[in-house]
């Protein structure tokens, strides 16, 4: 039997945001910006959704007169998206 995406995961952007996550210690937003080739407003709001969820944390601070977020992928992120993967291999197969 097919298994249950996770509907959080399932949107290509916050895929892409912890695919990426997932290859680094952290991540700042410009850089995820970059590789995800998102709009600034759009990765913010999908950024806030990971991060109520549980699958990432968010760390906001000020480097010189910048703004920064930076964020990293938690236990609970790598266990959902292991979890993620799983379920499409189970369309797979």
């Amino acid at each position: 039997m097919f298994k249950e995406l996770d509907p959080l995961l399932h949107s290509q952007l916050r895929l892409a945001v912890m695919s990426l996550l997932l290859s680094v210690e952290e991540a700042d937003f410009v850089f995820l910006r970059e590789k995800t080739g998102a709009t600034a407003g759009n990765l913010s709001v999908q950024i806030d959704k990971l991060n109520e969820a549980g699958y990432i944390k968010v760390r906001k601070y000020i480097e010189g007169k910048r703004p920064r977020t930076v964020c990293k992928i938690t236990k609970a992120g790598v266990d959902a998206f292991d979890a993620y993967v799983k379920a499409l291999q189970s369309y797979i197969k």
